[in-house]
């Protein structure tokens, strides 16, 4: 099938379930995408068990959909832009704090806790993996999915302070996550003797590569934005700093992910304010919400496909099942114990450990780094407990978010942080 198939396909899928979804079944958008998809894929693996040959015909155009190549270098660069254009800078570093050790410290830690967890657990179901390997899945599983909060948390009219700390959360700690993941995955593949120098290294290169280089190119994008004022050329000019940046922090082996939302806090909060009239501020926003609903939509229908070409035991679905508590205590001690040393510089919404838990989605980005990993018995077990606790996520906890917002939304009212701490 050639690419242009798979594209038409793809974008067909989902604007017909988006209209289903719309019409008839009213769920959030990315939550009903990825349910019908599911089921979709489910109704073709069963067509399969009853002879009908759809299952192998399916399976074999999902199988020429590089979904890990697809998303880590194609859409998530967009994505990532479009999230950070509307994130106010300002609201952002007046909890810096509380964003920054969640999205470093945070990581670090549930990607050691779910390692170690998952090293013992899998030994215990008689799949055991080297601690290396378990790492991986803990440093590939643990950063929240950007892609998935964000569209939720607009829907659930979540309070502005509590929403900042989610969302700049999630878009950081993408970035984290991913650097943390490379790291290992060229140590799981031996591609370089371990040393700590050398991890060093990479960690810095990655990271503050990425935020520099960010930085770099949306004060580059910046000036050309302020020196014209054409609402086509400005618009294009974003997007050659999306593609063009992206394509650069990879090549310089920094971190994309972090590079390009540095540049849209940077384009999003100095340059829509300072270097666009009113035209180009309502064209540019028009122009980059309907492509990030675009491909949300064709994202999640995409992760909802995957299941056709995934490889799965009895054993492998016991050790996804028990890897959702295991992912979801890891979450609640990794962000809890940060939040809890910083209740000495500030007080913070009731409830905030909880909702932070249980709003950490897990998405497209935990699946395609899964799916980055080399062909082996060890990926197939790896991806297999990724897929099913991004669906748990995705499904039950997207499912229940606004519920908890609003069982806890009249005590987060109620007791105010005190902004003056800047925390």
């Amino acid at each position: 099938m050639s690419l242009i198939n798979i594209i038409a396909l793809l974008i067909t899928l989902a604007a017909i379930f988006s209209y289903l979804n719309h019409r008839f079944i009213k769920l959030p958008t990315t939550i009903g995408l990825m349910l019908i998809t599911l089921l979709m894929s489910l109704g073709l693996i069963l067509s399969g068990a009853l002879g009908l040959g759809l299952e192998a015909e399916a399976e074999q155009i999902v199988s020429q959909i590089d979904f890990s190549q697809t998303l880590m270098h194609g859409m998530l660069s967009f994505l990532l832009f479009a999230g950070a254009l509307h994130v106010n800078l300002d609201d952002l570093l007046q909890h810096k704090w509380v964003i920054g050790v969640c999205a470093t410290v945070g990581v670090l830690g549930s990607t050691f806790l779910v390692g170690t967890a998952m090293f013992y657990l899998l030994g215990w179901l008689g799949l055991a993996l080297p601690f290396i390997a378990c790492l991986a899945f803990g440093a590939l599983i643990s950063p929240t999915d950007p892609i998935a909060v964000l569209g939720l948390l607009k829907q659930a009219k979540t309070p502005k302070s509590l929403e900042t700390k989610i969302a700049g959360e999630s878009l950081f700690n993408d970035g984290i996550g991913v650097v943390i993941f490379l790291v290992l995955l060229e140590l799981l593949t031996e591609a370089h003797p371990f040393e700590w120098g050398h991890v060093g290294k990479l960690l810095a290169l990655e990271a503050i590569g990425g935020l520099v280089l960010g930085l770099v190119l949306g004060w580059i994008t910046y000036h050309l934005l302020k020196s014209i004022d054409n609402y086509q050329v400005e618009i294009l000019l974003t997007l050659a700093l999306v593609t063009g940046g992206y394509a650069l922090a990879t090549a310089l082996h920094t971190s994309g992910p972090l590079a390009i939302v540095v540049a849209g806090l940077f384009i999003g909060n100095r340059g829509r304010h300072f270097a666009m009239s009113d035209e180009t501020r309502e064209h540019l926003d028009t122009f980059w919400e309907l492509l990030d609903e675009i491909l949300n939509a064709v994202l999640f229908v995409l992760i909802g496909l995957e299941i056709l070409i995934l490889t799965s035991t009895r054993q492998y679905m016991l050790a996804a099942v028990l890897a959702i508590p295991v992912v979801l205590i890891a979450r609640f001690i990794s962000v809890g114990i940060p939040v809890s040393l910083l209740r000495t510089m500030r007080s913070f919404t009731p409830h905030m450990v909880k909702i932070m838990t249980w709003s950490g989605l897990r998405g497209g980005i935990s699946v395609a780094l899964a799916l980055s990993l080399p062909l082996s018995p060890t990926r197939d077990l790896l991806l297999t407990m990724t897929y099913v606790v991004v669906i748990f996520s995705i499904v039950i906890q997207g499912l229940t978010i606004p519920h908890l917002l609003r069982r806890t939304v009249a005590e987060s009212l109620a007791a105010p942080e005190s902004a003056p701490t800047h925390a």
